[in-house]
């Protein structure tokens, strides 16, 4: 329940990423993805980091069973980069969900 849940807040996120044009075709250097800052803030764009740090590390998880992340806070950081981008604030509400959702888990 808790794999299939994540994985449709992974689905939604995809799209709602696509929807506002911040998918990108293009992945990152890879000195960019090996940064070691807190969403790899130094080298990425909040959105990077979205598509090709979380979402494939969350589906990793997802494939293979692992253990989810039981204290995540995703959406401050997203809070805290989009604050005055109106269009962005349906993402912030779906990433407090899956916050919420892992946080919740136990």
């Amino acid at each position: 329940m808790l794999y299939e849940a994540s994985l449709t807040f992974l689905v939604k996120l995809e799209q709602q990423l696509k929807l506002l044009g911040l998918w990108s075709l293009t992945p990152p250097s890879t000195i960019a993805l090996a940064s070691t800052a807190p969403f790899a803030c130094d080298t990425l764009a909040f959105e990077q980091w979205l598509q090709f740090i979380f979402i494939p590390k969350m589906q990793q998880l997802i494939n293979t069973q692992s253990s989810l992340p039981s204290q995540m806070a995703i959406a401050p950081m997203a809070q805290q980069v989009w604050q005055a981008l109106p269009d962005r604030q349906e993402i912030i509400a779906l990433l407090d969900q899956f916050d919420q959702l892992l946080t919740n888990q136990y």
